[in-house]
């Protein structure tokens, strides 16, 4: 099939894009790229849900995004003759370019990767009461999404439960996965011997529960065991404040992506989310599938999403639970041996399941069979 993966996704903070863009790739599918990056982080956009009279400043920079996909269009139509696209695949936060896909492709079948819900995560974080204005405006923005797609594209089996019936009929569940670049991480020699490294990674959102992993540093702060702390966020002061206490761990503010599965590797033991939000016992989050493939040994939170995702080959807390996440961590500091099999079982579950090119395979059928269904 050839494809257009079309948006203004920023691969670099969020990987899931480039995940399908190789799977698809691995398939033998030929895809281009028309990609105008919104450079919004996290912090950015929540800000606009807390001020909404910011939002001009989005709409202004969606805008330009536009622009750079309307130039990307047209190039792409003078390079392939005219000839739509066999699909195409509308990337990651893309509830406003969705809409414009559909102009620019109406013969087309469109496939929407509705990663995250834009009502869902601001209940997530607080910024939007059940029923209100905002609740009501961010129902409206999803539901137009779901409706400009024909193939709609989630990342668990819950979220795709969340959905109207109607987009629910159609959805396709692709795991986040990870790119080959982490998997080839996790083929290199064992990591030494020295005492036990721990990293997380994120944005620190409540759906992360880093107050929790916070808590239980601070509690560890006797132990040896090195934690590696990336990345900023709404509770990132906080958290800095509840694990002061501890000498032995690091703050990294961020490191650039092509740089994080080799500092992740470098790690025994790589940490998922703990938090106890309706949205955090629904996902399996990009750093459990990244750890995984780069042969660490996870532990993260006991949901079904992440059961179903690593089976034994992980260890589970109770969400929000402190004293269980030192506890496990300790019994890891003192079993090496089995922290070493523990990332090696990930790395086996993640290489059989979460691939680019296994993670693509159900979402190359129904695209397939769109495709079929529009009589092209």
């Amino acid at each position: 099939m050839r494809w257009v993966v079309f948006g203004t996704y920023d691969k670099d903070r969020h990987p899931r894009v480039a995940v399908l863009v190789e799977g698809l790739r691995a398939g033998g599918d030929e895809v281009v790229e028309i990609n105008a990056p919104l450079r919004l982080d996290t912090a950015a956009r929540v800000a606009m849900l807390r001020r909404p009279w910011r939002l001009p400043i989005l709409a202004a920079k969606l805008l330009g995004g536009w622009s750079g996909l309307l130039r990307g269009h047209r190039r792409h139509a003078r390079r392939s003759g005219g000839e739509p696209p066999d699909a195409v695949l509308v990337g990651y936060l893309g509830h406003f370019d969705v809409r414009l896909a559909r102009r620019l492709f109406p013969r087309t079948p469109i496939v929407l990767d509705h990663l995250v819900s834009a009502a869902g995560t601001a209940r997530d974080r607080n910024l939007a009461e059940a029923g209100g204005f905002k609740d009501r405006l961010l129902r409206g923005i999803d539901a137009g999404a779901l409706r400009a797609a024909d193939v709609v594209v989630v990342d668990t089996a819950e979220h795709r439960a969340a959905l109207p019936a109607a987009a629910a009929r159609d959805a396709v569940v692709a795991p986040v996965g990870a790119t080959d670049e982490w998997f080839r991480r996790g083929r290199e020699p064992g990591r030494d011997p020295g005492p036990l490294r721990v990293i997380f990674v994120g944005v620190f959102t409540p759906l992360h529960g880093a107050p929790t992993i916070a808590e239980a540093l601070a509690e560890l702060a006797g132990d040896e065991i090195e934690v590696t702390m990336v990345g900023t966020g709404q509770d990132h002061a906080q958290c800095r404040q509840l694990a002061a206490g501890n000498g032995r761990v690091r703050w990294v503010d961020w490191v650039e992506g092509a740089e994080l599965p080799a500092l992740v590797a470098a790690h025994h033991v790589s940490l998922g989310i703990f938090g106890t939000t309706a949205k955090a016992r629904a996902v399996v989050p990009t750093k459990v599938y990244q750890g995984a493939a780069a042969g660490c040994a996870i532990v993260t939170s006991d949901t079904p999403p992440q059961r179903a995702a690593l089976g034994e080959a992980a260890v589970y807390v109770p969400p929000g639970d402190a004293a269980a996440l030192a506890a496990a961590l300790r019994a890891l500091a003192a079993d090496r041996a089995g922290a070493q099999r523990l990332g090696a079982a990930a790395h086996r579950v993640a290489v059989a399941r979460f691939t680019p090119a296994a993670v693509v395979a159900g979402l190359r059928e129904r695209a397939a069979a769109a495709r079929g269904g529009q009589g092209r």
